[in-house]
């Protein structure tokens, strides 16, 4: 097997977001199994940067876990063009197919990217693209479709019904999927399985030797009563509002010492009455041990968001021993907590109260459940897992083109 080029537009060992990291500990897992790989990227910042502005300095460079990285220059764009077109895409509106072409050329100007894609392509085995919506996903996999694996992280909005990826994805000759839920989307918007094109549901590799302490979360924030927590950023996208909404409802019809613990970045309003009392506790951003320690110490997680392709809080939360709440209106997490019995899903107010109430009244069954989720973590998301699976699938990818 020749080396692997992982395709992104910007690259960096700090960015956030959910592809970027997934990217990193992918490429960084793979690698350290001896999977020849590099990086081909651009010299952008990340994704909430000028995207016509290099940032970095174009050339190669070898990144601290000794992945080779290629960086190219991009060139000026149309910005008010493309923030046009993907203003109606945010709002969900479907456009035209001269907008489509709009918002993938003016994403970013990647010729130089591209040129060196076409000059070297006999040097890669694959090209891997991540995530389905960026240009560089687009123009690179209708460059090279016979050598093209996308990692699509495909939501069901706006962006995926874009008539230009449906003429192009079908034809590539992979795709990783981080749940079967996006995969049962994605068949439905592309046909994968009518086009012959090779799928998987892979999901997301997790390092499982996580040693929560529950009592020094405790000790350390002085909380004593027992807690909901939430993780992650706190904001409207997540629906953050509606689990303080509901618990502050919770609170009015019981008599309970329950408190709502949230942990991670961003900013959403919150009743100043209960923070007060201090039955709303917001840490903000905690160092990985006292999240991993706040998981354990509390009743549940719940992960209130209605659009996921995965979540690693969920999978922490089980390897903590503790069971989640979802909604059930995310696909993704209530498949996870229906495979594995390591938790449950509300829609409404009534069914959180419902739920909440018996977690709270039946300890012993929501530890089981916490353990049951951790044990589906270990079978299919430890890494030694994830690493044997990329690699067979990627030999069965380039075996079915050689043929």
């Amino acid at each position: 097997m020749k080396k692997i080029g992982f395709v992104i537009p910007w690259y960096g060992e700090n960015i956030p977001g959910g592809a970027e990291m997934e990217l990193r500990q992918v490429t960084d897992r793979l690698h350290r199994a001896g999977v020849e790989l590099e990086i081909l990227t651009t010299c952008i910042k990340d994704a909430g940067s000028d995207w016509s502005r290099n940032f970095h300095k174009e050339g190669t460079e070898t990144a601290s876990n000794g992945i080779t990285v290629r960086r190219f220059r991009v060139g000026e764009r149309n910005a008010a063009a493309f923030d046009a077109v993907n203003a109606k895409l945010m709002k969900g509106m479907r456009i035209t197919p001269a907008e489509e072409d709009i918002f993938l050329t003016e994403m970013a100007e990647c010729s130089a990217l591209y040129g060196y894609m076409k000059e070297h392509s006999e040097e890669y085995s694959l090209f891997v693209f991540i995530p389905y919506l960026l240009c560089t996903t687009y123009n690179g996999t209708k460059m090279f479709p016979e050598k093209s694996v996308l990692i699509p992280c495909f939501h069901d909005e706006a962006y995926a019904y874009i008539s230009r990826y449906k003429e192009v994805f079908p034809k590539a000759a992979g795709m990783i999927f981080n749940a079967r839920p996006e995969s049962e989307l994605a068949e439905r918007l592309y046909g994968f399985s009518k086009s012959g094109t090779k799928t998987i549901v892979m999901g997301i590799g997790m390092d499982t030797d996580i040693k929560p302490d529950a009592d020094a979360f405790r000790k350390k924030f002085g909380i004593d009563s027992p807690f909901i927590v939430y993780a992650g950023r706190k904001d409207k996208g997540k629906n953050v509002h509606t689990l303080v909404q509901y618990f502050a409802e919770y609170l009015k019809r019981r008599d309970t010492d329950l408190k709502l613990v949230l942990m991670g970045g961003g900013s959403i309003e919150l009743p100043d009455e209960l923070v007060r009392q201090k039955r709303i506790i917001d840490l903000g951003f905690v160092d990985i041990q006292d999240k991993y320690n706040g998981q354990a110490a509390a009743e549940f997680l719940c992960q209130p968001s209605k659009n996921e392709s995965f979540s690693l809080v969920i999978m922490e939360s089980w390897l903590c021993g503790r069971p989640v709440l979802v909604h059930s209106g995310c696909p993704v997490t209530r498949n996870f907590v229906s495979e594995s019995d390591g938790g449950l899903y509300f829609g409404d107010y009534f069914e959180f109260e419902g739920c909440t109430d018996w977690i709270l009244r039946n300890r012993e069954k929501a530890a089981l459940m916490g353990r049951n989720g951790g044990d589906y973590v270990r079978s299919n998301f430890a890494w030694d897992v994830i690493v044997e699976k990329y690699k067979k699938f990627f030999a069965e990818v380039i075996g079915e083109r050689e043929q």
